[in-house]
């Protein structure tokens, strides 16, 4: 049984006409802890964190404590991060900006099939310590690879040979979206 346990199983012992002495002796618990109240003292603490957090919501329980050392309330540093996270206190985790462009259209999404093909780089290495370059090209409505092209280095001719022979076999489609990488960007491939 645990000591908090045993002071309320005292306290109630009491209530129904054991003596103190007795209560504490068969409980083996010291008369001294029955008169600390240790929920009392820290109920006052935690209304207090509560107002401070809800007046700061972005403070977390190490500047709470200088708060309380303003307002002459003295406690310690585990014991005020124990009682601040044991209530829920914690300071919400920052959530990252949603950046929208302003004034730039968005890709529209393909409606059928061969109608956006989008390509890139992918990079790996071998076990040798070499870089590998991968042009990937899929099909944006299947999710189909359409291509894909391993060498040491890519320059933007073999692209337009890659792309050539996909447009022999599968036709032209109507979009192409890639990134702006060197590859991609030469007046070739344009």
């Amino acid at each position: 049984m645990s000591a908090p346990a045993r002071r309320i199983a005292a306290l109630y012992a009491m209530e129904r006409g054991v003596s103190q002495r007795r209560a504490c002796a068969l409980m083996e618990v010291a008369r001294s802890s029955l008169r600390l109240c240790r929920y009392c003292q820290n109920a006052l603490v935690v209304q207090a964190m509560r107002r401070l957090s809800k007046q700061y919501p972005r403070y977390g329980s190490r500047r709470i404590r200088i708060f309380f050392a303003r307002e002459e309330i003295i406690i310690g540093k585990d014991r005020c991060s124990r009682l601040w996270s044991g209530h829920g206190l914690q300071v919400p985790k920052k959530r990252g900006r949603k950046r929208v462009a302003a004034g730039r259209p968005r890709p529209l999404a393909p409606i059928a099939a061969n109608m956006v093909w989008s390509y890139d780089f992918v990079f790996d290495a071998c076990a040798n310590g070499q870089q590998l370059r991968c042009l990937t090209v899929a099909d944006e409505y299947t999710r189909e690879s359409l291509a894909i092209d391993v060498a040491g280095s890519i320059r933007s001719a073999r692209v337009i040979e890659v792309l050539a022979r996909l447009i022999s076999v599968r036709g032209a489609p109507r979009y192409l979206r890639s990134d702006n990488g060197p590859e991609f960007v030469s007046v070739a491939l344009l």
